[in-house]
Order: structure tokens, then sequence, then C-alpha cells
């Protein structure tokens, strides 16, 4: 059996296979690669069958999202390490050494994430993980390398270190550390699950690392862009859902309402800039929020540190002081 395997989870990504499958395999001799198959039904199976006879498929019975989806696959996985790829991921060459040369360095690191590139502009970070990721006092995630819009170009600048989120586009972890915590959180469906994921390793003193020798592209909101409105409710939604569970209880109440009223005020500019259904499902999102308290309460965990932020705000680092880059933020004394 091979040390690490590597899983694509699929959802009638034909295209995305036929473009990104091949680089994996080419790429990715220590591993097992499987493809786990949100219930597709186009002929993803038939290509990966005819065309990759080495790699496995894992049926599951419905389009579970990525939360539970990749929870329903690792049930059938039994590699020491494994790595939650996005279809639309182009690999390079030698891109796994060193990644398990650092799992092996540090038992304490359970989570790692490469670098991510943007697949269409190959010189910049990618949006969604760039150079690893951290959140502020209000749960509001960013990146080395990317804050909100701004994206930076790569230029060597960010080092491989300890970071607090790695992002799920690609995604390694420790087999046991997965199932120790019972995986994603499968009421997020998609978007922030692997923060909340790394928050909850965080509370057990399980550290998140970010390796700069390991490269990948990614082709980003290849699933689900960002100007759908589905995807501003699961990220809305998502991120209260995540501090409800994850923050120290003598300051959750004040940093959750401190949150509201700023989604209230991004409710409020995406209104004035003409998107009502961005607004509303900012609305909607809360309403959720709400609904599920109950549900969230008994997935609190006993442990949570206080030290799980960068910064304060970064909304008011970012639209007040305009600092874009990850280098000019300021840490809270």
């Amino acid at each position: 059996m091979q040390r690490i395997a590597i899983v694509l989870l699929n959802w009638n990504g034909l295209e995305l296979l036929q473009k990104f499958l091949p680089s994996v395999v080419e790429f990715s001799t220590e591993a097992s690669i499987y493809i786990a198959d949100n219930a597709s039904t186009d002929k993803s199976k038939s290509f990966v069958e005819q065309n990759f006879t080495n790699v496995k498929w894992i049926q599951l019975s419905d389009n579970f999202g990525y939360a539970k989806g990749y929870n329903e696959a690792l049930k059938q996985i039994n590699e020491e390490f494994v790595c939650l790829l996005n279809t639309d991921v182009e690999v390079t060459e030698n891109w796994l050494k060193p990644i398990l040369s650092i799992f092996d360095s540090n038992k304490s690191i359970g989570i790692i994430q490469p670098k991510i590139l943007d697949y269409k502009n190959k010189e910049y970070f990618e949006y969604a993980g760039a150079a690893g990721g951290f959140i502020d006092k209000y749960g509001f995630p960013f990146c080395r390398g990317r804050i909100f819009d701004t994206i930076e170009k790569d230029e060597n600048q960010y080092q491989s270190q300890e970071i607090f989120w790695a992002s799920g586009a690609c995604f390694f972890v420790r087999n046991t550390l997965f199932k120790q915590l019972n995986g994603f959180d499968e009421d997020f469906f998609a978007h922030q699950e692997e923060i909340d994921f790394c928050w909850r390793a965080f509370n057990q003193n399980i550290k998140t690392y970010y390796c700069a020798e390991s490269t990948i592209f990614h082709v980003g909101g290849a699933t689900l862009n960002k100007s759908n409105p589905k995807k501003t409710f699961l990220n809305f939604r998502n991120s209260l859902y995540m501090l409800y569970k994850n923050l120290p209880e003598n300051k959750c109440f004040s940093i959750i309402f401190k949150r509201l009223c700023l989604d209230g005020l991004a409710g409020i500019k995406m209104f004035l800039n003409l998107q009502p259904l961005h607004t509303f499902a900012i609305v909607k999102a809360h309403f959720a929020y709400y609904t599920h308290l109950k549900q969230l309460k008994k997935k609190q965990s006993s442990i949570k540190k206080e030290d799980y932020y960068f910064t304060n705000n970064i909304v008011f680092e970012y639209f007040v002081k305009k600092r874009k880059r990850f280098e000019e933020i300021n840490k809270p004394i």
C-alpha cells in the first residue's frame, strides 16, 4: 500500500477530469489515486475506466457536497496520509515529496497546504488558499498572497511556516486525524468546512502548515463561481456556524454580535451595488444560523483557545487603512 492517497471529489466533472487528471497521474507515482463520485450523471466513470486503469473509483449514492462527500469517501481510504484535491487542479513534478517530508519531520503537524497559484495566470497566487490562510477576530478568512480581491504576484516572498487554515482545493491531512475529528462538518455542505476543521485541530494543539516547496495550479470557481448567490449564502452561513462552534464562550456573544453588524453592512453594500440576490443570500444565511443554534451547540468543542486570530479586523485593515498585502497587516498587541 502507498503511504498517501489522493482523492478527487467529482460531480459531473468530465471536462475537468479530461484536462487535469493526466497531470495528477503522471506526477503522483508515490500515491494511490481515487475518484470519489457524487452521483454524477455524465460519462466521468467510463472516461476514467477507459483511460486510467490504476485510478480507483468510489461511487457515492447521492450528491453529498464537499463535506459529506469526502467524509463518506474516506471511510474507504486506509493510507496514512490523504490529499483532498479539487478536480480543477494541475499538479507539478515532485509535488508530493516535500509534503511527505514535513509530515515525517514533525508529528504535531496534522494538515498541510502547498503553494496554490492561478492556473490562468501562473505568476500569481490563486484566490482559494494562496500561501496559506488565517482569520481575524470575527472569522473573516484571508491568505498570505490574497486579501479579499487583491492577489499578489508570487515572488517567493512566503516561506514554509505554520498557518491557521489550509485550502480545501488541496488539503493534505493525516488519515487518523481526519477520523479522530470526525471529518468535516456535514452541515456546511460546501465552503469553509476546511477552516472549521483546521480550527478544531488548532484547539487540540494540532498544527496546520504551508509548504512552499510544493506547487499546484488551481483554476478556481470551476464548480461554483463568486458571482453565484448560493456561494454568498454558504460562505456567510458557514462562517457563523464556525464561529459559534469554536469561539471561547466568554467571547462568543460579543464577537458574533459584531460580526452580525458587519454582515449587515456587507448586505447594504451589495444592495447598493445592484446585487439584491446577494443581499437576500446574507439575510437567508443569518436565519439559517439562528435555526441551527441548538444543533451547533452540541458540536461545540470543550477546548477553545483564545489566540486563534492573526489580526483584529481585516475588514478595517483593508478597506479603511488600505492595507492590501499580508505583510502590511497589523497583528494585535
